[in-house]
């Protein structure tokens, strides 16, 4: 029973994770067509790695003030507020990461270290979603991220958002 409890909430964090992934990867694309932003992202394509790495550390410079913010609303009692900022700084880190990694990876992965823990972290999300695969509740999400993801393309086809 506890077993199946546990796994069950294994199974969300990595459907959480796998979500959020996607959908702020997604955001991140939008942006870059809002914004313009072609150029940037055509020269992170064909970034050194010395300058990807650069970059990537971007979002871990711009949301640490934030963080701290976060944790001093946090100890001086404003609860709702500190999770809050910590919430939406996540969000939006992740989104940055998300958007950069995937334009400077290759360029990353010349680093032996950081192959090394990519390989460690892909490794241990396959063995995570092997774990979860044949659980109700992960083949429930699946199903429920296929609905979705049909009724956003309708909808962004309809008001003509897709491309």
């Amino acid at each position: 029973m506890i077993k199946q409890v546990l796994l069950s909430i294994f199974a969300l964090l990595v459907i959480l994770e796998e979500w959020l992934w996607d959908a702020l990867a997604l955001a991140g694309q939008w942006f870059s067509r809002v914004f313009h932003l072609e150029k940037f992202d055509a020269w992170l394509l064909n970034a050194t790695p010395n300058q990807a790495l650069l970059t990537f550390l971007i979002p871990i410079v711009i949301a640490t003030p934030f963080n701290i913010l976060a944790v001093f609303l946090l100890t001086h009692g404003a609860i709702i507020e500190g999770i809050l900022v910590e919430i939406g700084v996540k969000l939006f880190s992740t989104l940055l990461i998300a958007r950069i990694f995937r334009l400077v990876k290759t360029a990353l992965l010349t680093f032996k270290w950081f192959a090394a823990i990519y390989n460690s972290i892909t490794g241990v999300l396959r063995w995570a979603h092997e774990v979860i695969r044949n659980t109700a509740i992960y083949q429930l999400s699946l199903k429920l991220k296929a609905a979705i993801k049909a009724r956003v393309a309708a909808l962004l086809k309809k008001y003509h958002f897709s491309n």
